[in-house]
């Protein structure tokens, strides 16, 4: 057919043709205020808790961990130990007063009182874990593939899976996530990018650009002596529904950047997330 339409032969009567997909947008985010941020902190997963506090989740192994740091000063409230000393800590979420933070490859989610970061129990999965959200009601996780998993908050149980992805392409590495009126952001890993992903058919609606913070990151750790490393990408996304922002950061950074981002609003709801349902 195409050698015929390059010879001049028209489409033969109620013959389809298919449009070309279009091009997913990139949005450019505006930086409207700058925090200091633990650069010792692999960051892992992020989420705003109303009243300038934050819940941040950090990796590797012996230095993993669960915190509450004050988003103005950056200083650390109070923090916990990943309980399994061997374990890789990943993404964190709180749902109600529970918050729950993962491992990579030992397939167990601890949770714990979101207000005193005191352990209150184990479940377990299947597979890896990276990052972590939730809508309201239920957990969205990451595993570093293309699929994001909604599990039951009780059970941890699958519910539901989605793939995702870009004009039919797969999006891979999957990370930290945010769930944010009615879209889930999501860290591309080993990228400057974060994919905004409609959660009901799964495709891409939008990319956010990072690379002019990724480079702003980059030079401050230079400066410091403390050049970042290859892993040292973005990670960390938090919704402040008050300002209509987002909070960006990425592993071992010194800054934690507050963004304007086109099509957010601001929004009373805590993180973005409504109370869950009983």
């Amino acid at each position: 057919m195409s050698l015929l339409l390059a010879a001049g032969f028209p489409l033969m009567p109620g013959a389809a043709q298919t449009a070309p997909a279009a091009a997913v947008p990139t949005l450019v985010p505006t930086v409207t205020a700058r925090y200091p941020h633990d650069r010792e902190a692999f960051t892992q997963g992020l989420q705003y808790l109303g009243s300038g506090v934050l819940v941040e989740s950090t990796g590797q192994v012996g230095k993993s961990g669960v915190r509450r740091v004050d988003l103005k000063s950056g200083r650390v409230v109070t923090q916990t130990a990943t309980p399994l000393a061997t374990a890789f800590g990943e993404g964190v979420t709180v749902l109600g007063n529970v918050a729950y933070h993962l491992t990579w490859q030992d397939g167990v989610a601890f949770t714990f009182d979101a207000a005193t970061l005191k352990e209150t129990g184990r479940l377990r999965y299947s597979g890896e874990g990276w990052g972590l959200t939730s809508d309201g009601r239920q957990l969205i996780m990451s595993n570093g593939s293309s699929t994001l998993a909604w599990r039951d908050p009780k059970t941890f149980r699958v519910t539901r899976s989605l793939r995702v992805t870009d004009q039919g392409q797969p999006v891979r590495n999957l990370n930290e996530l945010e769930y944010v009126q009615g879209s889930v952001y999501a860290n591309v890993w080993l990228t400057d990018r974060i994919a905004r992903i409609d959660p009901q058919s799964g495709r891409v609606t939008a990319w956010l650009d990072l690379s002019a913070l990724a480079r702003e990151a980059s030079a401050a750790a230079t400066r410091a002596g403390q050049p970042l490393t290859f892993d040292d990408v973005p990670n960390g996304i938090a919704f402040v529904p008050e300002r209509g922002t987002l909070l960006l950061t990425g592993k071992r950074w010194s800054t934690l950047f507050e963004v304007k981002v086109p099509g957010l609003k601001v929004d009373p709801g805590v993180g973005g997330r409504a109370a869950p349902r009983r």
